[in-house]
């Protein structure tokens, strides 16, 4: 079957076009929708393509140039936007193939990265990409040999390892030496095992799940070490990634996890607790960057992922993997717990009645800080969905409960000091209301909103007419 590469790779050009807010609305409106329980067909794929892109946005690595976009075409699959000090299995961290190429073209092979360089820059111009192919292959080879005789060369020499990871200059700089040389020397059997793959699998079971066994355990049977890198492409085939576990238990004809550890495939449980784990660390990343909304688009993916390998395997409470997923459902609670905390002192602050004349020197609440309160009463919303997963839940169902007191009857004191209030506290006042309205919206559904904001609507027309009369 042909590759399913190209369409996601057109998907993610095309929502790195989008504007910012455009994004934000997108992640927004697919959130609600897969949280009401919406049939959004390719949803948790377009989610995680929107986030990334977000994401991508916001922390772009330096732009290579062309000659070095061809060379690391085979890595594509294998590249992620991650900053973290811990190297995932068979993933390579975009930012580091800047200075990979600049090692390559300086202390690997720098007189042929030259010619390379500038041969292929003028095939471009001239043929385009197809034009490149006949240098390409070849320079692909040379580096995979210098780099695999460094590599052993290291391995007896202390001092040329040092000098190696400092020329490299990138973290875990051996671990993405070691990387790349596997995937250009494997580079054919990748290809080929990422065409015989569907181009986006919405549920890895029966058919589809023997299928990608068979091109896994082809690629381990041309080369063991590109087990790892096999299973990073069916997972970036999944609509939910965590699925790639069932590909472990089909392995080991098992869900226990002490039988999955001593196969083989014992890898994937091991790459999708760590692609979790980096999830994590983006969703502590947005929380602390003030991006609520991907944090909300977030959370459903890290629940998913959580309660997926909780029920596929069998998993003993004090077994390494146990723990490991004990450890990211503290994390993420942690993470979590002063965000929900704060929520409905966030809404009293803003929607809390001023006496009279007490209002008159501000104009309006403050569009941005009802934007952000509006988000967090969303993300708080959403963390009532996964509260058990996510181990939230007490806090959660605390904070919801107040906000909702403090809505119900809060928003009458605010709609009745519409009436009779002066002139110069109006535009404040009705400001307050607004932002209620969007409030209860998200709390209590859009029929409540709607009734607040004729009731305000009422009570400020009766206040007009009885200044006119007067």
């Amino acid at each position: 079957m042909a590759t399913g590469g190209p369409p996601v790779e057109r998907l993610r050009g095309y929502l790195l076009q989008l504007p910012p807010a455009k994004r934000a609305l997108l992640i927004a409106e697919l959130e609600r929708a897969l949280l009401r329980g919406d049939d959004v067909p390719g949803g948790d794929l377009l989610l995680q393509e929107v986030r990334g892109s977000v994401r991508e946005a916001d922390t772009r690595a330096p732009r290579l140039g062309p000659a070095a976009r061809l060379f690391f075409r085979p890595m594509e699959p294998f590249l992620i936007d991650d900053q973290s000090a811990h190297k995932q299995t068979a993933r390579v961290a975009r930012s580091a193939l800047p200075p990979l190429w600049d090692w390559i073209c300086r202390d690997v092979l720098p007189d042929a990265g030259n010619r390379f360089s500038e041969a292929a820059t003028r095939a471009l111009l001239e043929d385009g990409a197809a034009g490149c192919e006949h240098l390409i292959r070849p320079f692909q080879d040379q580096v995979a040999a210098r780099i695999a005789a460094m590599l052993e060369e290291i391995k007896i020499d202390d001092k040329a390892r040092r000098r190696m990871t400092g020329q490299i200059g990138t973290p875990q700089a051996l671990d993405v030496a070691r990387d790349l040389l596997a995937v250009l020397t494997g580079r054919d059997v990748l290809a080929a095992a990422a065409n015989r793959l569907p181009g986006h699998i919405a549920n890895l079971v029966e058919a589809q799940l023997e299928q990608a066994k068979a091109m896994v355990d082809a690629c381990t049977a041309s080369a063991g070490g590109l087990l790892p890198f096999a299973l990073v492409l069916v997972m970036g085939r999944l609509a939910s990634p965590w699925q790639l576990i069932r590909l472990a238990v089909r392995g080991a004809d098992s869900d226990d996890a002490a039988r999955i550890a001593g196969t083989p495939y014992a890898i994937a449980v091991t790459i999708t607790l760590a692609d979790v784990e980096r999830m994590v660390g983006e969703l502590k990343a947005d929380l602390k960057g003030g991006r609520t909304l991907a944090v909300t688009a977030l959370l459903k993916c890290i629940h998913d992922a959580v309660r997926g390998a909780r029920s596929e395997l069998d998993l003993a409470v004090d077994s390494p993997w146990g723990r490991q997923l004990a450890a990211v459902r503290s994390e993420v609670s942690s993470a979590l717990r002063m965000e929900i905390e704060s929520t409905p002192g966030r809404v009293r602050r803003l929607l809390r009645p001023r006496p009279a004349g007490k209002s008159a020197g501000v104009a309006r609440l403050d569009s941005g800080d009802v934007a952000e309160t509006e988000a967090l009463i969303e993300l708080l919303g959403a963390c009532r969905h996964y509260a058990g997963e996510l181990a939230v839940s007490e806090v959660t169902l605390r904070a919801y409960a107040e906000l909702q007191q403090y809505l119900d009857t809060g928003t009458r004191s605010l709609v009745e000091g519409l009436r009779g209030c002066d002139p110069a506290d109006q535009p404040f006042r009705q400001s307050q209301v607004d932002a209620a309205v969007r409030f209860c919206a998200k709390v209590f559904g859009p029929q409540y909103a709607a009734l607040l904001g004729k009731a305000a609507e009422v009570a400020a027309n009766s206040e007009r007419k009885a200044a006119a009369k007067a």
